[in-house]
């Protein structure tokens, strides 16, 4: 059946967007597999997204959406508990292509189908054309049975904000604010917009992510909610690392930062890795003028806060970095009541995101 787009919002409706912290019902992730943004045909990112899609089944179902021309490979890679749906895509970031998930109070199912332009569009986009993309929402809010609302014209992604499910959501401005979004939307526009959409009364600026180039700054590489009440947020005393101006900004906001029921946030602090993670001379890749070109000596945005809550766990990046066991430690000590468990996914790394980037929750429905 056909699911009904709504043309009012989810704040007049009762709905609103869960913390990934509450109890899900799955995963959805992508199949990789285009030539021109991983490297060596995307065999090593295949492998990447397996484990970690293992990982997460550990503890919930997973669905795994592939192309036609993928889907035999990817059925293949994967354990028969992990359901694998034939799906046309444009690459393989289901955060941000996918519907954000919403609930009422009732427990009853809708989602957000944003607008999806690759992060930035024509001005700065990562790849032409998006199109297959900018369908995979609805397409999965279909076999979700999830009815939802259609954000014509407002581009947003997933991994540009976190929420509490209580009222706050917390974004950067360098990637709300950029012009390859909504550059004839002011900032005050923007917020009522989220509010309006995910049902929050309070908005927490961060100025700036760590990943200019790519995603213009995603927030799910610098800060999240752990808790009501409660974030995490990357932090570093080495001047010299590169993400040091960033991550010490972002604390310091966050510290003075109060949420929508009027508390003061408590902050936990995740390491970053001891050594950044480059892209290698030696990594073949498909460089074109449908995608940026990915080069020997670029910066890879390697985070450790790009983890994926699940229920009973937390999916932690690993990149086989002198910091991996103590990441894992500081995330274990977050989430007592979880398992922290680590993946390799510097595979992932190198075309532009993590574990947060390639999933999506999809909160427990009550029926």
């Amino acid at each position: 059946m056909a699911k009904r787009i709504y043309c009012s919002t989810p704040k007049e409706d009762g709905f609103y967007m869960p913390g990934e912290f509450e109890k899900q019902q799955c995963i959805w992730m992508i199949w990789p597999e285009r030539p021109d943004n991983w490297r060596s045909g995307a065999v090593p990112a295949q492998k990447a997204y397996a484990d970690v899609a293992k990982a997460i089944v550990q503890f919930e179902p997973v669905i795994m959406l592939a192309s036609k021309k993928q889907f035999e490979n990817c059925r293949k890679q994967l354990p028969l508990e992990i359901k694998v749906i034939e799906m046309e895509s444009d690459d393989a970031w289901a955060r941000d292509v996918g519907p954000s998930f919403l609930i009422n109070k009732e427990g009853k199912l809708r989602a957000c189908d944003w607008t999806f332009n690759a992060w930035g569009g024509d001005l700065d986009g990562l790849y032409k054309p998006w199109d297959k993309d900018d369908k995979i929402a609805r397409q999965i809010c279909e076999i979700a049975g999830a009815d939802f609302y259609r954000t014509e014209g407002f581009v947003l992604e997933g991994g540009s904000f976190h929420v509490d499910g209580e009222g706050t959501v917390m974004v950067t401005e360098m990637c709300l604010l950029s012009k390859g979004r909504n550059p004839e939307m002011s900032k005050e526009e923007i917020e009522k917009k989220l509010c309006d959409y995910l049902n929050c009364e309070k908005v927490i600026w961060l100025k700036d992510g760590i990943d200019p180039e790519e995603t213009n700054g995603h927030i799910d590489d610098v800060a999240c909610f752990t808790a009501p009440g409660e974030a995490a947020c990357i932090y570093t005393e080495d001047e010299t690392h590169s993400f040091y101006q960033a991550a010490r900004a972002a604390y310091r906001t966050l510290c003075g930062a109060v949420d929508a029921k009027g508390r003061r946030l408590k902050v936990h602090k995740v390491c970053c890795t001891k050594k950044n993670v480059y892209f290698e001379d030696s990594f073949r890749i498909e460089n074109n003028d449908c995608s940026i070109d990915r080069k020997g000596g670029d910066l890879c945005i390697a985070s450790y806060l790009n983890f994926l809550i699940v229920n009973g766990g937390v999916i932690v990046p690993q990149y086989g970095d002198e910091n991996d066991a103590l990441a894992l430690k500081q995330i274990q000590e977050i989430f007592p009541e979880r398992k922290a468990v680590g993946v390799m996914t510097r595979e992932i790394v190198y075309g532009g995101g993590n574990i947060h980037c390639i999933t999506q929750q999809q909160p427990l429905e009550m029926k």
